[in-house]
């Protein structure tokens, strides 16, 4: 049997009425209160992010920088798009926080009615596939910049929207999702603002780890990187080709042949043996700490490999923490990066170490993990309680 239009194919059970189709703008009203500028008033505009990223505030400006611009004061509680990229999701929701400040023309803001619709709703709605296409319809045009929202046409668009009750119902749900994101996004933030706190005091040597005994290790040594770990591009780990399976991780992706890393055997075979390693791009001086095998594109990539007794995990955050000054296009050659010196403690300590930085990267990783499935939930969620 086939679904009907006006039902979602998700919903909650104490809702039974179909979903009606209406014009938005039967839902809400344009709301528009011209702002008369002072030359000598300073004024702060707002923007919006696309992909439903929010608003952002600028900087405070003189009246007399606006020139003829049409701005408007910023209603509170209210839907607002950004007209240029709203074909890109640059739809968001006013609050207390924008109240005094202004936006121009291209910034149209709609308050819902009363007893219809719910803003919150309506936000959410706008954000998922099925607003995203709405939206698209109704800014004509090619890419970017000409592909302004027409206002008329959106205003005239239609859109299946339950009674008000479930509005708020759906819209309530879906903003505790949108909670627990937040919560997760700050956590992870937390986690690496210790990190890097930790970083910077173990680095230094502000803060020792101790042994066994509760005695602190012997002192470091300050120790060129090129007495720590080989470089260049190792023959017997490379094997070129244009046929390499896409379960391998590609830690970069720039311009350049495609190599497929790994040990390789007497038929250029590879093994699935496991050896960690640094990748290195000498354009941008970035690393990122990998295992064999994986795949990646760039004659720029050069391959760290650890010397004996060397804890490759130790040195990849040492690595990080150095302040590598570059001017310029200047081409960051690894033999040029090899010579700084980096200061080395013991192998026990360098394994103490490695192994609570170790810790906080799976908390961290662990976290990322949680956002990345809540946020599959909430899109799968969403594709079907709207219709």
């Amino acid at each position: 049997m086939q679904k009907e239009k006006n039902i979602p194919r998700l919903r909650f059970p104490e809702f039974r009425t179909k979903w009606q189709q209406k014009s938005f703008g039967k839902l809400a009203t344009k709301v528009s209160v011209p702002v008369y500028v002072e030359p000598n008033e300073l004024y702060k505009q707002i923007g919006i992010r696309s992909h439903g990223k929010g608003i952002f505030h600028k900087e405070f400006v003189e009246g007399k920088t606006l020139g003829n611009k049409r701005v408007f004061w910023v209603k509170e509680n209210a839907l607002i798009i950004n007209i240029v990229f709203a074909w890109e999701q640059a739809v968001a929701k006013t609050s207390s926080s924008e109240l005094g400040m202004i936006a121009s023309h291209r910034f149209p803001m709609y308050l819902p009615i009363e007893g219809v619709s719910d803003l919150d709703y309506l936000l959410h709605f706008f954000l998922t596939k099925k607003g995203k296409a709405l939206l698209e319809l109704a800014s004509p045009g090619g890419a970017g910049r000409n592909k302004t929202l027409g206002q008329k046409e959106f205003e005239n668009s239609k859109l299946n929207i339950p009674e008000y009750s479930e509005q708020i119902k759906i819209a309530a749900f879906l903003t505790v999702v949108n909670k627990k994101v937040s919560q997760l996004l700050e956590k992870k933030n937390l986690l690496e603002q210790y990190k890097r706190g930790v970083m910077q005091k173990v680095f230094s040597q502000e803060f020792r780890f101790k042994n066994k005994n509760g005695k602190p290790f012997s002192n470091w040594q300050s120790i060129p990187l090129s007495d720590l770990l080989d470089y260049g591009q190792p023959t017997k780990y490379i094997v070129e080709t244009k046929e390499y399976n896409d379960n391998y991780s590609t830690p970069v992706l720039t311009a350049g042949k495609t190599f497929v890393l790994g040990y390789t055997n007497e038929i250029n075979g590879i093994y699935d043996e496991q050896l960690p390693v640094i990748i290195f791009d000498d354009f941008t001086t970035s690393m990122k700490f990998v295992d064999f095998p994986f795949k990646v594109k760039s004659s720029a990539i050069k391959i760290l490999i650890p010397k004996e007794g060397i804890n490759i995990y130790f040195v990849y955050e040492a690595m990080r923490n150095i302040k590598y000054e570059i001017s310029g296009h200047e081409r960051h050659w690894i033999s040029k990066y090899s010579k700084i010196e980096v200061p080395i403690p013991s192998p026990e300590e360098q394994s103490r170490i490695s192994g609570f930085f170790s810790e906080l990267n799976e908390k961290i990783k662990q976290t990322e993990i949680q956002i990345e499935q809540t946020l599959q939930f909430k899109n799968n969620l969403t594709q079907k309680m709207f219709c």
